[in-house]
């Protein structure tokens, strides 16, 4: 779709898989399902296995030198991402990997900015090396663990991108205060009931005192940072020296 003047281009998920079936899935409900009902991105998944060979559509062979799984074959791959891209355009192409680089908020963001994204979803083994360097793919991780195949990063990395497009969120204040801005997690967050199970709402929260409540915020922010996400924190800190607070574990924490 094409943007008219001073609105942006409807944002294109191409998604390569063996299963075309599972999108948008549960994309087509709640905050994305109504981004996508009112045209802020749309989604087309496209089928791995129309570019098979022989009688079963085969996809992938074994493995070069031996060992455990199959792999997805270079030509196949190849041919199935060329033909997305005549169809979808320049697009960057991700493959989820356990060995790529780390899915970030940033990165999201960045995606967003752009006309859409391609994604690559393996199931086997691994890919073809020659294909993930003819094709200059960008292999990214979402954790330190193992999927069964692609299409569950797929689904997470586009639920982090959608709700980043412009107008899905509604006040882009719920972007800024949320976990990962500014390389800190989120400070906690209470409503209603005021006390419950001995347990009180924080004062300063219902004091009204705007200024006050913001540094709370950010001081909660940093606490729970430095205790639980020692990477983010020793990047905040490189960034702002002077409003580094002592780490949790040189006081008791409340």
């Amino acid at each position: 779709m094409s943007a008219t003047s001073g609105k942006q281009a409807t944002w294109q998920a191409h998604i390569i898989t063996l299963f075309p079936d599972m999108f948008p899935g549960p994309l087509n409900t709640s905050l994305s399902g109504r981004a996508l009902e009112n045209g802020a991105w749309t989604c087309q998944a496209h089928d791995l296995r129309a570019f098979g060979e022989g009688r079963h559509r085969a996809v992938d062979d074994t493995p070069a030198g031996g060992g455990a799984g199959m792999v997805l074959r270079a030509d196949i791959a190849s041919a199935s991402l060329t033909n997305t891209r005549n169809k979808a355009g320049d697009l960057p192409v991700l493959l989820p990997s356990p060995r790529g680089v780390p899915f970030t908020q940033e990165m999201a963001a960045d995606l967003a900015l752009g006309k859409g994204a391609i994604f690559m979803c393996n199931r086997f083994e691994g890919v073809d090396e020659r294909f993930i360097d003819a094709h200059n793919l960008r292999e990214v991780s979402m954790g330190d663990y193992i999927l069964s195949g692609g299409e569950m990063a797929a689904f997470a990395m586009l639920d982090v991108i959608i709700r980043l497009l412009p107008g899905v969120m509604g006040s882009s204040a719920s972007h800024d205060e949320e976990s990962f801005t500014d390389d800190l997690l989120e400070y906690p967050q209470y409503t209603r009931p005021t006390s419950w199970q001995g347990r009180d709402i924080p004062t300063i929260l219902t004091s009204g005192n705007h200024g006050d409540i913001a540094a709370w915020r950010r001081m909660r922010a940093q606490e729970i940072t430095a205790a639980r996400r020692s990477d983010l924190w020793a990047r905040f800190v490189a960034r702002n020296p002077s409003a580094a607070p002592k780490k949790p574990d040189d006081k008791k924490s409340g």
